[in-house]
């Protein structure tokens, strides 16, 4: 019997699904069966209405997720609005002019709420919502385990401590990923634009895992948008010299960045790779030819054994699909409130 690569693909997510179940006995695929029967349909069908009307936002919802889970674990603190008396993580510097999609996000929420009053947390919105749009813009499905529950707390200090810095050098990032649990594949399948990853004066020796792991994190750059200001440094102020070009940058890719982002512009959005809008392989294509934005892309075309991996994953029928679904489904396990912790928000920007 022959099996499709899709048909692989389901099974290998399946079988990771099965193995984190048992350690987080409280989440469940079918958790909202007969609280919110509806809850993913209603989920649905608001981020099709949601990207539809903005296109360009599918990246912009999956990258809440991660932003979210990697500070206090995946409770929605990344929603809460801050007060009078406290900056909270929406405030801190790597999120601030950065993050989309808050206003979206309580949509859903106020059409969950419609339906099922108080039953749907903001966290598990998230995490719908994430696989949601990665599907629209034409990546592959994977199962969500639910029932998470609402934190109380969002501190600004506590992301800018725990988001990846745009300063880390290779070692350090992976350091950042293990923190929560994450080794240097998922690091490859699960970043985005959240930062670039400047090439300190310790050189970190890639280890065969690492270069898995970063190919992970690194393949969310498939769509979405940065800011310029990232890569001023590559394109500027290359290891610290004042004008210099990273030589590593295909110079044509180099030369139209300078037209559009002028140096101290921190602030025009660029598109991370031709086809923004859509989840597919173009970004490890444009690696392989030196055309990646940030260093982190650039170590994969740098390092032959990370050369290769994205070389093999930037060809159609790679398992890069099958490898991202398996990221996401394993980071957002990450410290999650279940049972009676925290609470369901009513409001996704406000805790009761």
């Amino acid at each position: 019997m022959t099996f499709s690569s899709a048909m692989l693909s389901s099974v290998v997510v399946l079988a990771l699904l099965s193995l984190v179940a048992v350690g987080q006995a409280q989440l469940s695929t079918t958790f909202y069966r007969n609280s919110c029967p509806t809850a993913l349909t209603i989920v649905r069908q608001q981020v099709d209405s949601i990207l539809a009307a903005n296109p360009n936002l599918a990246g912009g919802l999956q990258r809440l997720h991660f932003h979210d889970c990697f500070v206090r674990g995946c409770d929605a603190s990344v929603l809460l609005f801050s007060n009078s008396s406290t900056n909270q993580e929406k405030d801190a510097q790597p999120n601030q002019n950065s993050l989309r999609g808050f206003q979206q996000i309580e949509q859903v929420k106020t059409a969950l709420e419609a339906a099922c009053p108080g039953v749907v947390s903001c966290a598990d919105i998230l995490a719908i919502v994430a696989r949601d749009a990665t599907v629209k813009a034409g990546g592959r499905t994977w199962p969500v385990l639910l029932g998470r529950r609402d934190g109380r707390v969002s501190l600004a200090s506590e992301a800018l401590a725990a988001l990846p810095s745009p300063f880390l050098n290779l070692g350090q990032l992976i350091q950042n990923f293990a923190a929560v649990g994450l080794n240097a594949s998922d690091m490859i399948v699960l970043s985005d634009s959240v930062c670039s990853i400047e090439s300190g004066s310790r050189k970190h020796e890639i280890q065969s895992s690492d270069v898995s792991d970063l190919s992970n994190r690194s393949g969310a750059h498939t769509f979405g948008r940065a800011h310029c200001g990232p890569i001023l440094r590559r394109l500027y102020n290359f290891s610290g010299v004042n004008g210099q070009t990273d030589p590593s940058m295909d110079a044509t890719l180099a030369a139209n960045l300078k037209r559009q982002c002028p140096p101290n512009d921190v602030t025009t959005v660029i598109t991370m790779d031709s086809s923004p809008n859509n989840f597919d392989r173009t970004y490890f294509r444009q690696v392989i030819t030196r055309q990646g934005l940030f260093i982190t892309d650039a170590a994969l075309a740098t390092d032959s054994r990370a050369l290769a991996l994205a070389t093999r994953l930037a060809q159609p029928g790679s398992t890069f699909f099958t490898e991202f679904a398996a990221a996401m489904v394993k980071m957002s396990r990450i410290q999650v409130l279940t049972g009676s912790q925290g609470e369901i928000r009513k409001k996704c920007s406000a805790t009761n």
